[in-house]
């Protein structure tokens, strides 16, 4: 495989689980799960000037993933997210505000990077501030180049309309999970029944492809005149952090294979089931999952 170039632009995070502290955030988590399954993956964020901010850039240095887009910031913290883990090892969050990546700012080496490379994943919540809303769109409508992808990511009330047709507006694939299908069908008045509401999407905002996961019912993938849909992989499940952040990396880079969308389908399922598997959001990937 080429080697793609894919960033994950956004938050990143400490999420503070019943058992410690892991590393995570939606843009972190899919560039480390990009360079897990072969490809480079960049995370573009920013951490506080604190010890959670040195932990982060260490951590990540540690698993090989490039720190050189993620910037200090001299006044306010590092992100942090409250997690707990439900019976079926599904996760709640709460996440304060008034944190390092509600300002990110790009320098022009980042905007460059962008420009350049083969995929960028962003989501909602990295847009929370105007900040960050404003930069990481300016930065998306500068760069034609990479194919966008919509990682949604709502999470509690850090999200509206506008927001949501915004970010679709300026992305070429949606990724989004049934709960989030559920709000955002309601929002636009979509038609009832997941693939009419995804077909309205694919065709208002002329996406490439909508891809929809259930958890363990499955995920469904859509383009213009294909479609896959596929039951779960039975896991024996230890959360399911970063689960759907694996899977948005596996679909990506199988999707710039040219691969067929159950091909794509696939893969993804077979990743992500893998990281249910998993303690945190960033395990070690094994060889027989990396995309070849």
């Amino acid at each position: 495989m080429g080697r793609f170039t894919a960033i994950g632009m956004g938050e990143i995070l400490w999420d503070v689980l019943p058992s410690g502290r892991k590393l995570g955030g939606a843009p972190a988590n899919f560039a480390y799960h990009v360079n897990e399954l072969g490809g480079v993956g960049i995370p573009v964020s920013r951490v506080g000037d604190d010890n959670f901010g040195r932990e982060a850039l260490a951590l990540l240095g540690e698993h090989r993933v490039s720190t050189e887009h993620i910037s200090i910031d001299p006044s306010h913290p590092t992100g942090t997210v409250n997690a707990s883990i439900d019976d079926h090892g599904v996760a709640t969050y709460s996440f304060p505000d008034d944190v390092a990546w509600d300002y990110l700012v790009f320098e022009d080496s980042t905007c460059e990077l962008v420009k350049q490379a083969d995929v960028i994943c962003f989501g909602t919540l990295a847009q929370r501030s105007p900040v960050s809303r404003d930069s990481i769109l300016s930065l998306l409508e500068a760069s034609p180049r990479p194919l966008k992808v919509y990682d949604i990511n709502l999470r509690q009330e850090f999200y509206d309309s506008e927001r949501i047709a915004t970010s679709l507006a300026v992305a070429d694939v949606l990724k989004i999970n049934d709960e989030e299908l559920a709000l955002v069908s309601d929002m636009f008045a979509l038609p009832h029944g997941e693939e009419a509401a995804l077909r309205t999407l694919l065709e208002k905002y002329d996406l490439k492809l909508v891809v929809l996961t259930r958890g363990g019912d499955g995920s469904l993938i859509l383009s213009k005149d294909e479609s896959s849909d596929l039951p779960g992989t039975p896991t024996e499940i230890v959360d399911t952090i970063g689960a759907g952040d694996s899977f948005t990396a596996a679909m990506a880079l199988a999707y710039l294979q040219d691969w067929s969308l159950h091909e794509i389908n696939s893969y993804a399922t077979s990743v992500a089931a893998y990281v249910c598997g998993q303690a945190g959001a960033m395990p070690t990937m094994p060889k027989a999952l990396q995309i070849s």
